[in-house]
Formats: structure tokens, sequence, C-alpha cells
């Protein structure tokens, strides 16, 4: 199994970031994914998931109508977009399936500014 987050970046509050993820070694199309965030000193939580063919999205309430998750099968890829952003969305995102692999990846660094 490998993925491999990025996209991340610094940005002023308000702004917007476009995340992706590549996934390598197993069934990608198959498979319900998420979006999940670790900010400093905080537990990793559950941003947003999505059904296998794309039909069903799930977010946390914090994030809901300023984050879209999307996934292209064909690419073994699924992307979160983000808009409005705010200083408390920063955090470490990393992408894994739903539930989880015991395996993740680097992840990629958010920072909103205010």
């Amino acid at each position: 199994v490998q993925l491999v987050e990025s996209g991340g970046g610094l940005v002023q509050a308000g702004g917007s970031l476009r995340l992706s993820c590549a996934a390598s070694g197993y069934t990608f199309s198959n498979t319900p994914m998420g979006w999940y965030r670790q900010a400093p000193g905080k537990q990793r939580e559950l941003v947003a998931t999505i059904t296998p063919l794309g039909r069903t999205t799930n977010y946390r309430e914090a994030v809901k109508g300023r984050f879209t998750i999307s996934r292209d099968n064909a690419k073994n890829t699924i992307y979160l977009q983000m808009n409005s952003l705010k200083p408390e969305d920063t955090a470490v995102y990393y992408c894994n399936k739903v539930p989880v692999f015991d395996y993740w990846g680097q992840g990629t660094q958010v920072t909103v500014s205010s």
C-alpha cells in the first residue's frame, strides 16, 4: 500500500487549496476513502469520506459547506477541495481508506494564517 498526499501549503484565511492523494497497492475502485487531519497536540480526526463510486460523501460538521471530497478511480486518486479556509483548519492532512489501513502516508501540511 502506498498513499501520497500533496497540495498543501500556506494560505490566508478565506483562501482555498486543493489536496490530492495518489493511492496504489490495493483495489482502489472498490474502497471507501477518506481525508483525515491532525492538528498539533490533537488526535487525528476524520474530515470527509467518499464511497467507492463517489455517489455518497460525508463531512464532519466543522467543514460542511466549505470542503468537497471527490475521486477519480481511473487515476487512483482522491481530492479535497478546501474553500473559505479558517485558521482552525491548520493541520497535517492525510488520506486513507475507511476504515483505515495501519499504514499512513507522510501527509501534507496545511497552514491557514489569520
